[in-house]
């Protein structure tokens, strides 16, 4: 069964040690470290304190995972960019090469899988020299990641040149890869595939590598904590269990960091709850 756990960029005002803390303390099996000079910088941070890291994680219980969504990681003007979708194939080496180091984070700390997306279609971009350009960015990471013994999570995201998850059909039926994998994030769903969102998930569910969880309401991308939204949650983490998905489930509401402490608590009840609902044995 999947397990629950929470992203650091919604513990913003926490340092990584009292993240990994206060998640240990509440009950979550896994953690998503987001990139960044926040928890861990990728330009600044030692191999020695990488080793230490792993072995915290190691005592903590907690699983870790990669993110890559920080704002202004490459740019201190510019969110999320360069990535993978610019014009220019500079800029794209540059994400290209932040995803590299991130997967030997990733191998260093004994994460399993890095999450990425593909970034915004720029100003007079054509969507066929796009995904050309992508993909040729992206098969190196891909090759690395295998070499690594890390798999990519590639997520689709509002608003991104791939956003939806027929977006996603259509990257894999180019790019066929075998670490290669999906990471769905189920308030997107609300968006993206509003009209049928337990429907669409099952028909992706077998590719699925990573999973981020947040509510959603009016078909608006607005990471609203669980319960607050409109998205029938027992359906969908119902299908992840049906599809034998047993990797991480992480809470991501990055900009609820002033109020933190009170929603870890109250995401991993509701993700616990869920649990219990879908465990073998359950009568409900």
């Amino acid at each position: 069964m999947w397990i629950p756990g929470y992203i650091t960029n919604g513990l913003g005002d926490h340092t990584l040690e009292q993240a990994i803390l206060l998640l240990e303390e509440s009950g979550y099996s896994s953690i998503g470290i987001t990139l960044g000079p926040t928890h861990l910088d990728p330009e600044q941070v030692k191999p020695s304190e990488l080793e230490s890291l792993q072995q915290r994680l190691k005592d903590s219980g907690l699983k870790p995972a990669i993110e890559t969504g920080g704002r202004y990681l490459l740019d201190h003007k510019r969110k999320h960019w360069p990535s993978l979708v610019s014009p220019e194939e500079k800029h794209r080496n540059i994400r290209q090469q932040s995803y590299i180091r991130a997967i030997d984070i990733a191998a260093a700390i004994g994460a399993e899988v890095v999450s990425l997306w593909s970034g915004r279609l720029e100003s007079g971009s054509d969507s066929v020299s796009t995904l050309e350009g992508m993909i040729s960015a992206l098969e190196p990471v891909l090759q690395h990641a295998l070499e690594k013994g890390v798999m990519i999570g590639f997520e689709p995201e509002p608003g991104m040149f791939i956003e939806s998850l027929s977006d996603w059909i259509r990257l894999k039926a180019q790019l066929l890869h075998p670490a290669l994998g999906l990471t769905v994030d189920l308030g997107h769903l609300g968006v993206t595939e509003a009209s049928d969102p337990s429907g669409a998930l099952e028909s992706v569910v077998s590719e699925i590598t990573h999973v981020h969880i947040d509510d959603c309401k009016g078909g608006v991308h607005e990471h609203l904590p669980l319960g607050e939204g409109e998205l029938d949650f027992s359906s969908l983490l119902g299908v992840l269990t049906r599809g034998d998905y047993s990797g991480q489930v992480l809470v991501e509401l990055s900009r609820d960091s002033h109020r933190a402490p009170e929603l870890v608590q109250s995401s991993i009840r509701f993700l616990e709850g869920a649990r219990s609902k879908e465990s073998p044995g359950s009568t409900s």
